[in-house]
């Protein structure tokens, strides 16, 4: 016999697996004789009041065996002597791409300027401690791309790009936790990561896949608008089916080449702003209205946004990339540059909870730089970067206020403990960002303290900046085929190509990029 159940309960119920089986086998008046299974299909946490619920859907089997199992099975099929699709970059968009191309039968070449996950490790610590920025081995480049050292947050709104149940199991079967194809807001950690990546880079190539760690593209072969293949930095060539550009937001020399070469992009609107970080405690505190969260209750988060005016022109504020208990790490893919990102380990047990406080900009914040046409935004955004990292000393030490001199235009005496491992500047955040960004944060944390009481207190501090949020530029592509709307045979992908914001929709639009790439060449 099969149940359907949707059931409210405390956490002390829904998050002990042994206190759970007791309530449904009292609600369902089973006796112990009875054999029963539970399948869990959903879980999402009702804070909204002061008695916090937790929301379940399950599936519970009577004295019979479950039948529910994964729809995904890692493939198995050799490619090794296949046609070949060249995939530029290693992150979600082009790992799926790949996994994509093989389920059709199609040799993936996988070409990445970065280390194994590994690897990366070293150049991270590095980066950390010693403020040495490797420009092809960082936070953004690398085996995984940038969600894999920050964080592998899973939720995503783009739920008509693909199927992300799909993307959920995939990440399953290679070492995922269970917990993140029923959570509400799923979420791996940078500390599981890397495991989970090496997985999928064993069933790629246990399928006679290619990978190419240590390997830029510095040329595409493109004959009479027809993408050919790739040129690497040391003058290989590679060739196939088509090109997947799966480089990521940060892969600036890319923009360049694909300028150079005179292949359409255009400047694209992003989110520019700081990190906010507070206590864990009282982000639990504020969301939970209780003292403490207690052992069953996950580390609390927070979504803000408030729209501003400046110069007769209103502009949203928002929180981005929230990480509770989490850890905000040095990103800058170039020495001579600040950027900020945050991150969370599985547990989110840091005692820290960080979060993007950013602004939404367009061509009317970029005016001054239109000189550099398609490539305008970017060089915005780079200017941004290379003045923090100036006021800061030439160094990773991040420009940082208290909250609440920021909003009184006063330089920070002193600054609070930070999870920020390279060290923090005391500066003023009005010469590190552009006017109208500075403008519109001011009048956001004012509202924010209002939603949140204590918010914007000296007791939290900002770090700066946050300034990849996505892509300053799109490859612009045609919406029935995934390929460059001028080039043949090339697909711009994931969040480099500014068609995705986040690991699950990044992954989707790999997969759609492989299927259309399939679907031309047949």
């Amino acid at each position: 016999m099969k149940k359907e159940l949707q059931i409210i309960v405390p956490p002390e119920i829904a998050f002990n697996e042994v206190k759970l089986h007791l309530y449904i086998q009292k609600i369902l008046q089973l006796s112990e004789n009875d054999n029963f299974v539970l399948n869990l299909k959903r879980r999402s946490i009702d804070a909204r009041s002061r008695e916090i619920k937790v929301n379940l859907s399950l599936n519970v089997y009577v004295n019979e065996l479950s039948n529910e199992q994964l729809l995904y099975e890692i493939p198995k099929i050799d490619v090794s002597k296949s046609p070949c699709a060249i995939i530029v970059g290693m992150g979600p968009a082009g790992l799926f791409a790949a996994l994509k191309l093989v389920e059709q039968g199609i040799k993936p070449i996988i070409i990445e300027r970065g280390k194994n996950v590994k690897d990366r490790r070293r150049d991270l610590a590095a980066l950390n401690k010693m403020h040495i920025v490797n420009p092809e081995s960082n936070y953004c480049f690398g085996e995984g791309g940038a969600g894999t050292y920050s964080d592998g947050k899973l939720y995503t709104r783009s739920h008509k790009r693909g199927d992300i149940q799909r993307i959920l199991e995939i990440l399953n079967i290679h070492g995922a936790p269970n917990d993140i194809l029923v959570d509400a807001h799923p979420h791996i950690g940078t500390n599981k990561l890397p495991k989970l990546i090496e997985n999928i880079r064993k069933t790629l190539l246990d399928s006679g896949a290619e990978i190419h760690f240590n390997t830029k593209v510095t040329d595409f072969i493109v004959e009479k608008n027809q993408m050919k293949g790739v040129i690497t930095a040391d003058n290989r060539e590679f060739l196939g089916i088509g090109v997947i550009l799966a480089t990521g937001h940060s892969a600036r020399d890319i923009f360049y080449l694909l300028e150079k070469k005179k292949i359409k992009i255009e400047s694209k609107p992003f989110a520019l702003g700081v990190r906010a970080e507070h206590q864990q405690k009282f982000i639990d505190q504020v969301q939970y209205h209780c003292e403490n969260r207690g052992e069953f209750l996950p580390p609390s988060s927070y979504s803000l946004v408030q729209q501003t005016e400046f110069e007769g022109k209103e502009k949203g504020v928002f929180s981005f990339c929230m990480c509770p208990g989490g850890i905000i790490a040095p990103c800058a893919t170039e020495t001579g540059e600040i950027v900020v990102n945050g991150w969370s380990p599985s547990k989110r047990n840091n005692a820290f909870a960080n979060s993007g406080i950013v602004v939404a900009v367009d061509e009317s914040d970029w005016k001054d730089f239109s000189s550099f046409g398609n490539l305008a935004a970017l060089e915005y955004q780079k200017s941004v970067e290379k003045n923090a990292c100036i006021l800061a000393g030439n160094t990773q030490k991040a420009p940082a206020q208290k909250i609440e001199d920021f909003m009184n235009s006063k330089i920070s005496s002193s600054l609070l403990d930070c999870s920020y491992t390279p060290g923090l500047t005391s500066i003023d955040m009005k010469a590190v960002l552009p006017l109208p960004v500075y403008s519109r944060l001011k009048a956001g944390f004012k509202a924010f303290n209002q939603k949140i009481k204590g918010y914007s207190s000296n007791e939290a501090q900002i770090i700066g900046v946050e300034s990849r949020t996505s892509s300053p530029v799109r490859i612009p592509r045609n919406k029935e085929t995934y390929e460059h709307i001028e080039i043949k045979g090339l697909f711009p992908c994931g969040e480099g190509a500014g068609y995705a914001g986040g690991i699950v929709s990044a992954a989707m639009d790999g997969e759609k990029c492989a299927d259309y790439l399939v679907k031309l060449y047949k």
